[in-house]
């Protein structure tokens, strides 16, 4: 008996498995699909390509600065350190006032200032839109500061204060 490369296992003799040839089946719609998924994905990136969003340029001429004599127109920290870390500063003098009761902050020129976002930062950085918000809305960013303490804490320090 002749068996011309079929094979025999414990159930008796069969053929060969077929040969099936790799291909992609229904091609045509499968890259269309992809390159549509694709498309649609990236289109935001497409949409805003070589756009560029201009640096904030925060404004510094509310009417308690310009009253402010030129050499006492400076603010807690210097410029570079009050970009890169006053939230850091912010939360430092929020859990010092609230555990620790203490709302002085010495700086690091030795001068002492209030730890008061709406007492000390406020007064001169009154114009919020113009200043604040320019720059937490460049990086995407909504501080949750300005719910419950701005008008509000005024108010109670003067009335703890004057205790």
């Amino acid at each position: 008996m002749e068996h011309n490369g079929n094979y025999k296992n414990e159930f008796g003799w069969f053929a060969d498995k077929p040969k099936v040839p790799r291909k992609l089946f229904h091609a045509k719609a499968v890259v269309g699909g992809l390159l549509i998924f694709l498309v649609l994905v990236t289109a935001p990136l497409w949409r805003n390509l070589g756009k560029v969003v201009p640096a904030p340029d925060p404004k510094l001429n509310t009417q308690a600065i310009l009253a402010l004599p030129e050499k006492d127109r400076v603010c807690v920290e210097d410029t570079a350190f009050m970009k890169a870390n006053h939230m850091r500063l912010l939360v430092d003098w929020r859990d010092e006032v609230v555990r620790n009761g203490n709302r002085d902050y010495i700086n690091s020129k030795g001068k002492r200032h209030l730890a008061s976002l709406s007492n000390n930062c406020m007064e001169c950085h009154s114009n919020k839109s113009q200043f604040c918000d320019q720059c937490h809305n460049y990086v995407a960013v909504a501080p949750n500061c300005w719910g419950c303490h701005w008008e509000k804490e005024k108010k109670q320090v003067a009335q703890t204060e004057a205790k």
